[in-house]
């Protein structure tokens, strides 16, 4: 009797997330993505150049998946990270804050080896 196994596309992945997003930050994304119209599919976790220290991140909301992209699902929330970003996010977790100071996505990044004064860049 043969087996039938799902088919999977190049670009899904079932290895390990190269970045984790909290619940708090899933919910947030979802959040966001629910005030949409089209509601995008994912949400892109990358490493940009720029920035005073070298890089910096960029989330941006996704109808597809790029071509060298890896797909990851975090709570139904499809994550897509591109090849060269996989190298940079590698043990990263981002969550959502809200404090008194205001509210935003903190990136912890164990690469990083030094950051720009005002934080939003980083360098490897």
């Amino acid at each position: 009797m043969a087996t039938i196994t799902p088919e999977i596309t190049p670009q899904e992945t079932t290895k390990k997330a190269p970045v984790i997003l909290t619940s708090k930050a899933v919910t947030k994304v979802k959040e966001i993505m629910g005030q949409q119209n089209p509601v995008p599919a994912g949400l892109r976790v990358g490493v940009v150049g720029g920035g005073c220290s070298g890089f910096s991140y960029s989330m941006s909301f996704e109808n597809a998946p790029g071509i060298m992209d890896k797909v990851f699902d975090m709570d139904g929330l499809k994550v897509y990270v591109d090849a060269t970003s996989v190298t940079y996010l590698n043990g990263c977790i981002v969550d959502y804050l809200e404090t008194i100071e205001g509210a935003g996505f903190k990136f912890e990044n164990p690469n990083v080896k030094s950051t720009c004064g005002c934080g939003s860049s980083f360098n490897v």
